[in-house]
């Protein structure tokens, strides 16, 4: 048990490493924190309704503001109707933080899906197979029993709180 807990802990070292960095990042993901902005000028087909722009755009909830003549003004952008430019500003990860939050979303849809599922087996593994690498009888098990309970305990704080 040590062993494979010891490879294996060696082989995922580097996704532990992108899953732990992406983490932080999500955590803050309904802020700009480390966010570019982009400024975005795209061409689309002319009188485009109201509701049909974000779709059209692909910006979830978007809500027009006002309209002045044939131009659609919404939060950081806007669309002309006679045109059909919509010129708009989005504000995104650096690539490298955006491919790793990416990872660490991944659907079942998507084909990474299989790399999160064998992921989380390796971490539920991890949890069993340390309660193998003491015998039950030594005062380092027996310590790290107090350390799991109050491991468990904040957790149904953190859960129920």
């Amino acid at each position: 048990m040590r062993t494979i807990h010891r490879y294996l802990g060696f082989f995922l070292a580097g996704i532990m490493a992108v899953y732990a960095l992406s983490g932080i990042v999500l955590i803050f993901r309904d802020t700009d924190f480390l966010k570019q902005e982009i400024q975005i000028e795209k061409q689309l087909e002319t009188n485009i309704e109201q509701s049909a722009l974000g779709s059209k755009l692909k910006i979830k909830r978007l809500k027009v503001d006002r309209t002045e003549g044939d131009v659609f003004y919404f939060k950081d952008g806007s669309y002309n109707k006679t045109t059909g430019l919509a010129i708009y500003t989005k504000k995104e990860l650096p690539f490298i933080l955006d491919k790793m939050t990416h990872l660490h979303k991944a659907k079942s849809s998507q084909p990474l899906f299989f790399l999160n599922i064998f992921f989380g087996i390796s971490l539920l593994f991890f949890v069993v197979s340390a309660f193998w690498m003491f015998r039950p009888n030594t005062p380092v098990f027996k310590k790290g029993l107090y350390f799991t309970v109050g491991g468990i305990v904040l957790t149904l704080i953190l859960l129920f709180v």
